[in-house]
């Protein structure tokens, strides 16, 4: 069990915006409920939203043992048929306005608008007894390969966070990441665990329906990864009056320094809290956060390592780097990194296959007093004419250019695609990144594209960029 529910019984777990509620004595008996309907150990697809039908299931099947697989509502039915192929789950459970176009299945169960289907597969694959839980890490592309999460990385790691951000059971975090994305889980856990009240909506953060749930929900925080605050600085949401908003969380990428400025900033003048943080689907969640009290000091930074875990950078040989402002591949160490992947059924029944260490993919520095920062990923970044450039920071140095835009770099080596939406300032983009990297000009192409797709997260998918190249 990762949640003692009973220990908040009289608390109210979750609330949605038309006043429905589960204290966490109802969360946990509507958990046992839908877990006695299951009656044995087994793997069940959850597409989820945020709403109180979804996360009830969720914290059923964890706390009794049943291993769900977290997908989006809105993933592609192709994707989702590709999914339920290879895994074979023996229930799903889903809103119930979708349950009407699975064939081949029959519903046990339905509460607070979701719906219990069964399947009939005849294949049923060994699960490891470690396996709590299983998320892709790609977002809405129904990749096949999903994140192995074991009983005590989901507990070590929301201990960490709780321990770090002081949560208690007075919180009243609202939603606005999906649950099936690690980030957007790991408050969900993190506050279930100290009795707090999380406040489910649907709705974004561009729409007046969720303000005024925040604000009369009295929402005590919120997190974002680097596209909501670019759309939060659209919205004006620094001139908002919100009184009881106390912390703002950042994870899911780097923010670009003007904007962690401006809302560090915001949160020292406001009496708020403004929290960076550093993470991967493969470590849980959390690996590193920037405490908010240095997070003027060391803008642009992610931080240190959270409780319990550690950091070390690791040169191209593999060598410990020891002397700061020198980049190597950043390598975190704690219990809450997870078992591995798995890309078909056969993997499930896998054991620990990391040992507790990750090398995480991401480049980064440490300063004279142990804060890292992130420069780019190690696949981030194309050699043109010899130099090496660094796709990310491309990104960074266009956007604090060119206020509001939107845009991606990417390529092969001596070519890179500069992606915008507006035409109007394609030209002046290339014109500015030949300019900051003083390379021959032939090496850049620029890209009019409707929109720069990106995940559920808000990351961008890169790879959906390729089938530009070719025409371009």
């Amino acid at each position: 069990m990762v949640w003692d529910l009973d220990k908040n019984r009289n608390n109210i777990a979750i609330i949605d915006e038309t006043g429905v509620f589960l204290s966490y004595c109802q969360l946990g008996t509507e958990g046992g409920k839908i877990a006695e309907t299951v009656g044995r150990r087994c793997l069940i697809f959850c597409l989820c939203e945020n709403s109180i039908g979804s996360v009830f299931g969720y914290v059923g099947f964890i706390n009794n043992r049943i291993v769900p697989v977290l997908l989006n509502r809105h993933l592609e039915r192709e994707m989702l048929d590709h999914l339920l192929e290879i895994y074979c789950p023996a229930y799903l459970w889903m809103p119930e306005y979708q349950a009407d176009v699975f064939e081949n299945t029959c519903c046990v169960y339905r509460a607070h608008g979701y719906v219990l289907l069964k399947t009939d597969y005849r294949q049923e694959y060994p699960l490891n007894d470690e396996l709590a839980l299983l998320l892709t890490t790609s977002g809405s592309t129904g990749s096949p390969k999903l994140v192995r999460q074991s009983y005590e990385n989901i507990l070590d790691n929301a201990k960490s966070i709780a321990q770090y951000l002081e949560l208690n059971e007075r919180e009243r975090p609202i939603t606005t990441l999906p649950m099936n994305y690690t980030y957007g889980l790991s408050i969900i856990n993190s506050h279930l665990l100290v009795g707090a009240t999380i406040l489910v909506t649907e709705k974004s953060l561009m729409q007046k329906e969720f303000w005024r749930f925040c604000k009369e929900a009295e929402a005590t925080s919120f997190g974002g990864v680097p596209y909501t605050y670019e759309m939060l600085e659209k919205i004006r949401f620094r001139g908002m009056e919100l009184p009881k908003l106390k912390t703002m969380t950042q994870a899911g990428g780097k923010l670009t320094p003007e904007l962690h400025k401006l809302f560090a900033q915001y949160a020292t003048d406001h009496g708020k809290k403004f929290i960076v943080m550093y993470g991967q689907c493969e470590a849980t969640a959390r690996m590193g956060y920037l405490p908010a009290d240095k997070s003027l000091e060391k803008c642009g930074s992610m931080g240190i390592a959270i409780p319990g875990g550690k950091f070390h950078l690791i040169d191209v040989n593999g060598q410990d780097v020891t002397e700061p402002h020198v980049t190597g591949e950043l390598v975190y160490e704690g219990a809450n990194v997870t078992l591995g992947y798995a890309e078909c059924g056969e993997d499930l029944i896998k054991g620990d296959e990391r040992g507790g260490i990750l090398q995480t993919g991401d480049m980064a520095q440490f300063d004279e007093d142990g804060y890292y920062y992130i420069v780019g990923r190690k696949k981030r970044f194309l050699k043109i004419y010899g130099n090496r450039v660094n796709l990310d920071e491309i990104d960074r140095l266009v956007k604090a250019h060119f206020n509001n835009i939107d845009c991606a770099s990417a390529g092969v080596d001596d070519h890179m695609y500069l992606f915008v939406t507006d035409e109007t300032i394609a030209e002046d983009v290339k014109s500015f990144v030949v300019h900051k990297t003083g390379l021959n000009p032939a090496a850049f192409k620029t890209v009019v594209i409707g929109e720069i797709p990106k995940n559920d997260a808000g990351k961008t998918l890169y790879k959906e960029l390729t089938k530009y190249y070719q025409q371009s």
